[in-house]
């Protein structure tokens, strides 16, 4: 269902040069040599298949690569070099509620995030109800965005994309968004998702959602595959490397 072949990606990262006089300013100016661009590899020669109704748990890391891998593989963006091949409908669940106004209200916001996933007025008119009782925004629904809590705007956010019915369900860290009671809800909404036979790519720091979740898991270091096994037997060399990192880190201080 998902394939990716030899993927990279390469990001330039800008840094403002700093100037020591007003004439190098000027200088610099003219000639537009104003930035200088450094390069980052979030992805190096990434090659991986995942089969239809497979649970990926993607594990690593701050800056290892996992969003963009997400990103990727949902058409956020392009690789810098590599193939991808996806089959299927995608519900991205990815920066919940980035596609938001907050100017506008939760209602308005449910019809224009929605007919950007696809749906048509009447298919979102159909869903509606569904979206705000599982979202349990509805004494909110006709308020802007702007007085809403976070883990208010990610519970709609979560609510308007998981009604799309999708073949491949990409999570990142949505489980650490939201209390208790919200986080039980779509964890169980993405196990019903997984029962069904949907492809699912999990992305979290909590080892247990990971191991329970998913029937494989993926360590991403700096852009590469450090690993893809067992989920037990991934996340014991992870958080067994993870410990003595830390353990370093503090010796050294």
């Amino acid at each position: 269902m998902i394939t990716l072949h030899n993927v990279s990606v390469k990001y330039r990262l800008i840094k403002e040069v700093k100037k020591r006089t007003f004439q190098a300013y000027i200088i610099d100016y003219l000639t537009g040599r104003r930035i200088r661009a450094d390069k980052l590899w979030a992805l190096k020669k990434i090659s991986l298949d995942i089969s239809e109704g497979e649970s990926l748990g993607i594990i690593g890391l701050n800056g290892a690569g996992k969003s963009t891998l997400l990103k990727v593989i949902s058409g956020v963006i392009r690789p810098t070099e590599g193939k991808v091949s996806v089959s299927g409908k995608i519900a991205p669940l990815i920066e919940l509620g980035a596609g938001f106004d907050h100017e506008l209200t939760g209602k308005e916001n449910i019809y224009l995030n929605a007919s950007i996933l696809g749906f048509s007025r009447r298919e979102i008119g159909e869903k509606y109800d569904r979206i705000v009782e599982f979202a349990e925004l509805k004494e909110f629904v006709n308020t802007p965005l702007r007085s809403y809590s976070s883990g208010m705007i990610a519970r709609l956010g979560f609510s308007i994309a998981t009604e799309v019915e999708p073949d491949i369900l990409i999570v990142d860290e949505v489980l650490a968004v939201g209390d208790v009671h919200f986080k039980k809800k779509c964890r169980e909404k993405i196990l019903k998702f997984r029962d069904k036979g949907v492809t699912i790519l999990f992305v979290s720091h909590n080892m247990e959602e990971v191991k329970n979740l998913c029937q494989k898991v993926l360590w991403l270091d700096h852009g590469k595959i450090k690993m893809i096994d067992d989920p037990v037997k991934v996340v014991s060399e992870y958080v067994g490397n993870t410990t003595l990192m830390e353990d370093r880190l503090g010796h050294n201080r």
